[in-house]
């Protein structure tokens, strides 16, 4: 019987991985299946600029994955069983396809969502970036406001950041601003600090610091000290929450709700379970958990998959690094910040930004982009064959 590896979510983890594993594990000793609620790859990193009215071009997972010998099951995730190894899912949109998928190895790469903190309003009458749907809701919202809307972004993370500038320099008919909880870009290097600061002013985004927003209503936000900022529409970005299918399954998860894994992206409770992306509690090199972010959905696929893939041959399980060396912040189409950090994730004092840093920043989008839909580019002529008896559990890690 052959070892069924089943990927839960197609996105920047979930899609590389599967393509990753295909390409370097014999057919004729595993199946791989992905499944994806939604039938294309999104470009998550890019979905505010679908939102304020740009056209993106998604590609279809099943072209994504033609002749990779990945199969697709087009999907929602309802559940996890990791006593059993079968996950329960129901068709598309909840109609049909309800059933399970047994498994072998299970690679866990569902991702996040907007974390709403319990705010109240939020789930009502706020708008978020953090998948197609919500951002084509987000964009047909802002298309019917005239000029003079008021349009506010709760968050000073990269996600805010890079929202509030696109839709200032696209839409400069409306009224942006930006609700910070603390300084805005505090993280950055003093130069990149200025550097942000005069793009807010010259996009006219004002920004509401040391403001944390306490409820959202229909035509406004409400501050932690009563004050009112007129918002006919409030796009929340004030961080990430992973979905509860992990908890309610028994793995063991941190606070957070993501996957408890070790250095090798494998579940401390479940053997057979791996994860990767915004779902893995994962500690980087400098002893910090990974943020939630696209960089860290790179680190810890290629990790899994390395892992996944000794396992099963027998091999040494290798170790890939863990190491942040900078952010990339779009301030629009035109303009950009790379600022680089040490060891420990603070920013060093030099700093790339203007139209340079955002043909980096386009490089670096183009790029994510092609390697998910050409998932197995470069596909070796051999493949790795199973071992016979392969010890899925005690092979070291290499120090």
């Amino acid at each position: 019987m052959k070892h069924r590896i089943v990927v839960l979510g197609a996105g920047y983890a979930g899609a590389f991985a599967a393509g990753n594993l295909a390409r370097r594990l014999s057919p004729a000793d595993t199946v791989i299946t992905v499944v994806n609620a939604v039938p294309d790859f999104v470009e998550r990193m890019r979905l505010h600029q679908l939102a304020i009215g740009q056209d993106l071009a998604f590609r279809k997972l099943a072209d994504v994955f033609a002749g990779t010998g990945v199969q697709l099951r087009l999907a929602h995730v309802t559940g996890v069983d990791p006593e059993r190894k079968a996950v329960a899912v129901t068709g598309e949109g909840g109609e049909g396809g309800d059933g399970e998928l047994a498994y072998d190895t299970l690679l866990y790469a569902l991702g996040s969502s907007v974390a709403d903190h319990d705010v109240p309003g939020v789930a009502e009458y706020a708008f978020d970036v953090t998948g197609r749907s919500s951002a084509l809701r987000l964009r047909e919202r802002l298309a019917g406001l005239d000029e003079g809307g008021t349009v506010l972004i709760v968050g000073e993370g990269l996600t805010g950041i890079e929202t509030a500038t696109e839709f200032a320099e696209s839409r400069p008919d409306l009224s942006v601003a930006l609700a910070a909880r603390g300084e805005l870009g505090a993280w950055l290097s003093p130069k990149a600090r200025r550097h942000l600061r005069q793009a807010f002013d010259r996009l006219g985004i004002t920004v509401h610091e040391h403001t944390g927003i306490e409820a959202v209503e229909p035509t406004r936000a409400i501050a932690a000290d009563g004050t009112s900022i007129p918002a006919d529409v409030t796009v929340w970005s004030a961080g990430f929450a992973v979905h509860p299918i992990a908890t309610a399954s028994g793995l063991e998860v941190a606070e957070t709700g993501q996957i408890v894994v070790d250095r090798t992206m494998r579940s401390v409770s479940h053997p057979d379970v791996y994860a990767a992306g915004d779902c893995a509690y994962a500690i980087g090199e400098n002893g910090r958990p990974l943020p939630m972010s696209c960089a860290s959905a790179g680190f810890t696929n290629m990790q899994a998959t390395a892992a996944i893939i000794a396992r099963l041959t027998g091999s040494k399980v290798p170790t890939t690094g863990l190491k942040y060396l900078g952010n990339h912040i779009s301030l629009g189409q035109r303009d950009a910040i790379f600022q680089m950090v040490d060891g420990d994730a603070r920013s060093k004092s030099w700093y790339l930004g203007g139209r340079t840093a955002a043909r980096l920043k386009s490089g670096v989008l183009k790029g994510a982009g092609w390697s998910i839909t050409h998932p197995t580019f470069g596909m070796p002529k051999r493949k790795r064959r199973l071992a016979t008896a392969p010890d899925l559990v005690g092979v070291r890690v290499a120090a």
